[in-house]
């Protein structure tokens, strides 16, 4: 039941939404991965960026997407908890370890081992609408315990404006998404974020968006 939900509701809610409400433009569509494992990461800054980044998978591979968010913000309701763990099928990580799962990783360990595709936000929260914030170090972790998987940067261009943080109000923009090459492990956590940075920034500068005023 779950999944026929899931499907209806990503594959005919969220793709009129997106096809009618977005003016979605896409750039490198073809790096965007046919299967997993693999770790998608991008930039943060509304909402939508979830489910603009699960509809351009496509749902071919909708059973094997797993979007990570901390636990704390999605498991504050049992409607909200059901909603995002059933119907976006987020894994929920806990911010830090405890007695009974000194691990957070462990799900995300597991999600890959089972060749799912991971959707990262490695910012770890919403930021302003297109200010990229310090990237946190799980990412590069997760990628040090899988160095075989694919990681593939996504900039995200947009989105925080249509429904920024904080707002419940949907804006009509034209957003764009730009997806990057993979980043291979070069052997060290410190070098993987920069690696990652780099092209964070890079994409944005390809783009060459205007400031937001």
């Amino acid at each position: 039941m779950h999944r026929l939900l899931r499907h209806l509701f990503f594959g005919v809610v969220v793709k009129i939404f997106v096809l009618l409400a977005l003016g979605l433009n896409v750039r490198h569509r073809d790096r965007l991965p046919r299967n997993g494992p693999c770790i998608l990461v991008a930039n943060h800054n509304s909402h939508l960026d979830t489910l603009v980044l699960i509809s351009l998978l496509g749902t071919r591979v909708l059973d094997d997407v797993r979007p990570v968010a901390a636990a704390d913000y999605f498991l504050r309701s049992r409607a909200l908890a059901w909603f995002a763990t059933r119907i976006i099928g987020i894994i929920p990580l806990n911010r830090k370890p405890t007695r009974e799962n000194p691990d957070v990783l462990a799900p995300v360990d597991a999600a890959l081992n089972e060749r799912r595709l991971l959707i990262l936000f490695p910012e770890g929260s919403r930021g302003e609408p297109e200010h990229l914030e310090t990237f946190k170090g799980g990412v590069a972790r997760l990628a040090e315990r899988h160095p075989q998987v694919p990681v593939i940067p996504v900039f995200l261009h947009g989105l925080g404006k249509a429904l920024p943080k904080g707002e419940g109000l949907f804006v009509p923009f034209v957003c764009d998404v730009i997806v990057g090459n993979s980043i291979p492990w070069p052997g060290d956590r410190r070098a993987f974020i920069k690696c990652l940075n780099d092209a964070m920034q890079g994409m944005a500068k390809e783009g060459n968006f205007p400031t937001w005023e």
